[in-house]
Parts: structure tokens; sequence; C-alpha cells
């Protein structure tokens, strides 16, 4: 017998996870001043500015500060941190200490951050498939790791066994960073890989067809109980069956038809505003390329002051930021579950009034300390007197989940 997970069944996660930034000022000016690279004779969007900015393979932000993303050396041992005033205090030490730009919450609150994330995951998941995960912008691989440590320690066996875990990462500095995090645990290598690319250029989501595997049939550890162990490739008949199969696919249209049915099946200023143009283009090319899929994301509701006392700079312009700094923008959530429903095609459904077909999506917004309240284990970032900066903190953030309903075909 022989498997091959579809996205049509696999119901791959997406998510991408908040970036909480603090520059520092200690460090020295980066020569990147580069604009006339991306602006020259003829003008671009500002889009494609930013996105230059950001991820300029040479001069872009995250391309060429292979530190820009921080990994703690140990994680942060709340309970023995007396309160806020103490919270404070010792991550200021840790950037002080530090030549890293920023770090991220899954960063600060490791593990606890990515577990909340995976129980998450777990809940919401067909398990009785071979999981499969996608993350947008892993960072250091924080995230990634600590997902697959909680799956690896709390899912039965044959779902961690069974999971792959891919990176998009569009800088090849942080794709080798991410690739030494998880390879910490030498059991994660084989199910994670990273894909350096822009996961909103729609041709890297081509082939989203996970390759034939084998599937073995073992007992578990109740020594009762048969479960299904999947494998890569190897058995030489199934091998030739296979190519048999995709040449006849490859030369007969008709029939290849036949196989595929068997196998398948926001106003700052008057007459001014951002609109978010990119995440529109995202979910747009993820709901083309895995129309099943379940998303989390997470990110920003609005942006605090920078801070003045030296732990903290800012520029007063995008345009001023090529290259040595992060360029970012709050979320309007109701206008991504918006942007979620059109690009799933329920709302320009309903366009046609006499369209009764439902939403494609069920989605629900929660702020973070809801959301880890929910999935996480917020007791293990409390400090003595009780604050925990994981639930008080993070006003300013909020989790975004999304999956399919029945109508999504």
């Amino acid at each position: 017998m022989l498997s091959r997970t579809l996205t049509t069944k696999t119901l791959p996660f997406i998510f991408n996870v908040v970036d909480l930034i603090a520059v520092n000022p200690c460090q020295p000016p980066l020569k990147a001043l580069f604009s006339t690279h991306i602006v020259g004779d003829k003008p671009v969007l500002v889009r494609d500015f930013i996105h230059s900015a950001l991820y300029h393979p040479k001069h872009g932000y995250f391309s060429q500060r292979s530190r820009s993303v921080g990994v703690l050396d140990a994680a942060i041992k709340f309970n023995q941190l007396q309160g806020r005033k103490a919270y404070m205090k010792h991550v200021d030490k840790i950037y002080k200490q530090s030549e890293i730009s920023w770090f991220t919450p899954v960063e600060l609150f490791k593990p606890w951050y990515a577990h909340g994330i995976a129980e998450a995951i777990m809940r919401t998941a067909n398990l009785s498939v071979p999981l499969k995960i996608y993350e947008i912008g892993g960072g250091s691989g924080t995230c990634a790791k600590g997902v697959m440590d909680y799956i690896m320690l709390n899912a039965p066996e044959r779902v961690y066994n069974n999971m792959t875990y891919i990176s998009v990462e569009i800088s090849p500095s942080l794709a080798e960073i991410q690739k030494e995090t998880v390879g910490q645990v030498s059991s994660h290598s084989s199910k994670f890989r990273v894909e350096c690319r822009d996961a909103a250029d729609r041709a890297g989501w081509e082939n989203q067809v996970s390759p034939w595997m084998e599937v073995w049939v073992e007992k578990q550890h109740d020594r009762e109980t048969l479960t299904e162990l999947y494998k890569p490739l190897e058995d030489p008949l199934i091998t030739r069956c296979i190519e048999i199969m995709e040449f006849d696919e490859n030369h007969n249209t008709q029939r290849s038809g036949m196989l595929k049915n068997i196998w398948s099946k926001v106003f700052p200023k008057p007459r001014r505003c951002w609109l978010p143009t990119g995440c529109l283009k995202l979910l747009e090319v993820l709901h083309d390329a895995l129309p099943k899929m379940s998303l989390i994301a997470s990110d920003f509701t609005f942006l605090p002051d920078v801070k003045k006392d030296g732990s903290s700079t800012d520029y007063g312009n995008y345009l001023d930021a090529k290259g040595d700094a992060d360029i970012f923008f709050p979320t309007d959530f109701l206008l991504l579950e918006r942007m979620d429903h059109y690009c799933s095609g329920w709302l320009k459904m309903q366009k046609d009034k006499s369209s009764k077909q439902g939403k494609k999506r069920r989605t629900l917004t929660l702020d973070t300390s809801s959301f880890m309240e929910e999935f996480g284990l917020p007791t293990k970032t409390r400090t003595k007197d009780g604050y925990n900066p994981l639930l008080d903190d993070f006003k300013n953030t909020k989790f975004y989940l999304s999956v399919p309903t029945h109508n999504t075909k």
C-alpha cells in the first residue's frame, strides 16, 4: 500500500508569529544606504520599496543582518523574578548584553509561546492524516522547535512520526539559523525543512503534493493496537508501479484526468490610507495553493510609542529605512477576517443574491492573553508576585484562527 498526502486532505497549518521590535542604538549604523538601487529612473510602489528595504538579497535588513533576530541562550525563569519591575530589568539586561536588534515573544517566552500554538494546532487539526505545518517567517527557528517538541511529547506517536514541518523563509541567513535550531533535536531534522523563497510568490506553491510514501502497519506500545506508519518510498515494486502510472499520466490527457479523480479529489489622514495589499496577495496565494489550510496568525493591533531613553530608536519616515531597520504596520483584524473570506471565494458569491451557500471559513480572533489562557500554560510565565508578562503585557497583539468548513471543496 502507498500514500501521497494532498493539500486537499492534509489541512496544512499556516502561521506567522508577531514581531517585537527593540532596536539597539549601540550597534554601528549599517552602510546600506541603497535607495538608488530600488528607486531609479522609474518610480516604484511603496509596497515594492518596503519589500526591497527588508528582503533585498544583498542590502535588505533581514538579508544582511545574520543576527537580526535574537536567540536567548536559556529560557527566562519567570518564577524566580519578583514582578514586573524585575522582569523589565532582566529584559533590559538581555538587550544590553547582546548585539541583537530584537527578540520576538516566541523567544522571550520560550518554550511556552510555541507550546500554546502547538496545542491550538493539535486541537483543531485532523490527526487521522499526516500533519503538515507551514510557518511563514520562522525567525530563528525557536517556534518550529517548540512546536515540534510539544507534538513529540504530547501527540500520539504516529502524529509526530508522520508529520512534516516546512518553514517558508525569504532570508537565506535566517534559513540557516532555523536549521541549526531545529537540528538540536536529532529526530526533528528528518521532519523539518526550509524553503528559502517569498511566501507571497504563487510560483513557489506550484507543486504542493507531497512525494509518494510507503505505508506500513505496526503495533503500538500497548501491543494490541495497530497503526499506519509512513516511510520514504523504497520498495522497488511500488516504485515501478508509480513510474508506470505517472508515465501514463504524462502521455494520456484523458487517462490523466481519470487518475486525478481517483487519487485526489485604516485611515490616518483624509484621502490617505495604508492598504494591506501585501497581506491580500499572500492570502490569495495561500487560498489558491492550499484551499483547505487551517490558519493561525498573530500580529500587532496597534504600535506603541518607541522609547526615547536610549534603549530604542525609530525613524520618522519609512523612506529613511534603507536596510538598517525593520518596517511593519499594525493589523486590522476585522479587515483581515474579511479578506480571508474574500480569498476563500465566499464573499464573491454573496454578490449573487441567489447564492445560499454558507461561509467557507470558521474564524475567531482572540487577544494574546485569551489565546494563551485557552491553549498555553500561562502559569509557566508568572512571576512571584503574580505578574505575568505573557498575559499582562502584549495588550497590542492578537491571534487570528481560521479553519475550513464543510462548504470547502
